[in-house]
């Protein structure tokens, strides 16, 4: 043992005496150099366990010419979605020994994403993911601006060789109608997130092709704004139309909190008066009342499966993959039932 105190600021000359080889060697080890021998590695690998050495991640970009750091451009994350795309993405990065800087953008227009790739840019990182989930992102745009930093869109309107992984939100919404036709609803009433986001369009046309599919329309269209808050004044908009309904999809699960307090409040009972579908299965629809029928979004096979394609744009500049497209799956809870008669 070298003495060296645990908790006084460990070197990487701490570490070479402590594993009884030079400097240049821990050094190589902790860059992955291919040329240490196996049992020497594992004795250095061993010092700086033992000694807990953090390599200064300055120094090494200096030396090995990379920063292992990714950059995030969000946007809209305070809303569940991109957050869950975000936290996930984050988590898979640090899981592959990257960091990882976030810029988050108030509005998906040209000069706030400019400013954020530039500010990322200014950071080295090698990569960066771009959460962009309205219409506007222009890729070639974004191409220029990063110029030779790699990039991958996440939940991007149109799918190219820059897309990483999307969920197949109209799909997802196709399913959610279907069960409530099933259950032989036939009056259903849609209320969607806004149409600026490209996911609430999506979802609103999955609803509207499945009922269509079957024969049926939409008894109503209410467009809100993601919030429990709008679901809440979108129903009372709807309960005062007096237009009849057994069966409610909603853009997302806050918005459909919104909408069962709005039930209860005129005593309507769910399932047995109308039956409710959200969207995202959000940690807390399983401890509505009643417990919400939803369509779950696997966000962290999302994160993982962008963090990969953004990797290899980093790590194998000349490989290619397609873009990854996930199923969500519906749970069904006890908010849906068969049709009340009306």
């Amino acid at each position: 043992m070298s003495g060296i105190a645990i908790s006084s600021r460990v070197t990487i000359h701490d570490v070479a005496r402590h594993a009884g080889v030079s400097h240049q060697t821990v050094s190589r080890v902790m860059n992955e150099h291919p040329s240490v021998a196996p049992g020497t590695r594992k004795k250095v690998l061993a010092a700086v366990e033992a000694l807990h050495y953090q390599p200064n991640s300055a120094a090494r970009s200096l030396v090995t010419q990379r920063s292992h750091t990714l950059g995030i451009v969000g946007f809209g994350l305070p809303y569940y979605g991109p957050a869950q795309m975000m936290v996930n993405i984050e988590q898979a990065a640090r899981s592959r020994g990257y960091s990882v800087s976030l810029a988050s953008i108030p509005a998906l227009r040209e000069a706030e994403i400019e400013r954020a790739l530039l500010d990322l840019r200014r950071q080295n990182v090698e990569g960066i993911i771009l959460i962009a989930p309205l219409e506007g992102a222009n890729t070639q745009r974004i191409r220029k601006l990063c110029d030779d930093v790699p990039f991958v869109l996440v939940d991007a309107p149109e799918l190219n060789s820059n897309s990483g992984a999307t969920i197949d939100q109209k799909t997802g919404a196709c399913v959610a109608a279907q069960h409530l036709i099933s259950l032989g609803h036939e009056r259903i009433a849609l209320l969607s997130g806004p149409q600026r986001w490209y996911d609430a369009r999506l979802r609103l046309d999955g609803w509207t092709e499945a009922l269509n599919g079957a024969g049926l329309a939409p008894v109503s269209i209410l467009e809100g704004d993601w919030s429990a808050v709008s679901g809440f004044g979108l129903t009372q908009e709807l309960l005062a139309a007096r237009i009849p309904f057994t069966g409610l999809l909603v853009g997302n699960d806050q918005m459909a909190l919104g909408a069962l307090w709005a039930l209860h409040e005129r005593e309507i009972s769910v399932p047995d008066d109308v039956s409710i579908v959200g969207y995202d299965d959000i940690p807390e629809s399983r401890f509505f009342h009643p417990p919400l029928t939803t369509v779950r979004q696997d966000f962290a096979t999302l994160g993982a499966l962008s963090l990969a394609a953004l990797l290899r744009a980093v790590e194998s500049p000349n490989s290619h993959a397609n873009p990854q497209v996930l199923k969500p799956e519906l749970v069904i809870r006890r908010s849906t039932a068969v049709a009340a008669r009306i």
